[in-house]
């Protein structure tokens, strides 16, 4: 009755929803194990600007509350895993999801791996699968930039709206040269 711990080593597979997950789940077959992150899991913080702007434009990161408990299970799930692939998106949003579950969750034991499919087909992941790459750190950094941006001329340009037009309203980079 012995139990069989050759098969306890698993790779785990990170994606962003949890539809994806269970039919990627049934691709890949008992080595792996799929789990969703839903999505983002840290952003810059709701209740201060969160860029050392004397640094660099330093982006401070926080968990998303909400995302605690994902990141338990994620970091549980990642423990037992030999290899962590990352199959967020294939865009630049999901590069950076990428990047942060990496952050989030890399150890020195495993290896992190980027995996890229544009279809959900078992064609398409066994693929994806033999052939992983690397986060691409220039994606990651675009959407920080984009992101930073975002919060740095929201921050400095929502109070004057709202003194002079409404209260609430938020401005993003784009409306904000118009004005």
């Amino acid at each position: 009755e012995g139990f069989d711990t050759t098969h306890m080593a698993k790779s785990l597979v990170i994606v962003e929803s949890p539809a994806k997950a269970k039919t990627i789940n049934k691709y890949l077959g008992r080595d792996f194990k799929v789990v969703a992150s839903m999505g983002h899991i840290r952003d810059l913080p709701k209740n201060k600007l969160g860029v050392d702007v004397d640094e660099g434009f330093t982006p401070e990161y926080v968990v998303i509350p909400d995302r605690l408990k994902v990141i338990k299970e994620l970091r549980e799930a990642a423990k037992g895993a030999t290899d962590i692939f990352i199959a967020t998106d294939p865009d630049r949003e999901g590069e950076a999801i990428g990047w942060h579950l990496a952050e989030e969750l890399g150890t020195k034991k495993q290896k992190i791996h980027r995996l890229m499919f544009n279809e959900i087909t078992k064609k398409a992941i066994l693929e994806a699968i033999k052939h992983p790459g690397v986060i691409d750190m220039k994606m990651v950094d675009a959407q920080q930039a984009r992101r930073v941006l975002d919060r740095l001329v929201g921050y400095k340009i929502s109070p004057i709206l709202w003194d002079k037009v409404r209260r609430g309203l938020s401005a993003g980079r784009v409306q904000s040269v118009a004005l």
